[in-house]
């Protein structure tokens, strides 16, 4: 059972180790896992809260994101 997702502004973000992945431009999405959820953060604009998703979302994400599911959001 997946615990209930936290509030992002009840977040202690002080510790949070980023990864950022970056497309080129400046154009950055940070991410980093806090306890059993994982955290999505815009580098543009750091003082924005964050998405939270459970690893389960996480996974389906990245896993879509690995087979081209969402390739069609990407054309003009």
């Amino acid at each position: 059972m997946t615990a209930e997702k936290p509030n992002p502004a009840e977040l202690d973000l002080t510790d949070v180790q980023w990864i950022s992945a970056s497309g080129g431009g400046g154009n950055c999405v940070m991410l980093a896992k806090q306890g059993e959820f994982i955290l999505v953060g815009d580098s543009k604009n750091p003082d924005r809260l964050p998405h939270v998703y459970t690893l389960d979302e996480a996974r389906a994400w990245i896993q879509g994101a690995k087979e081209g599911v969402f390739d069609p959001l990407l054309c003009p």
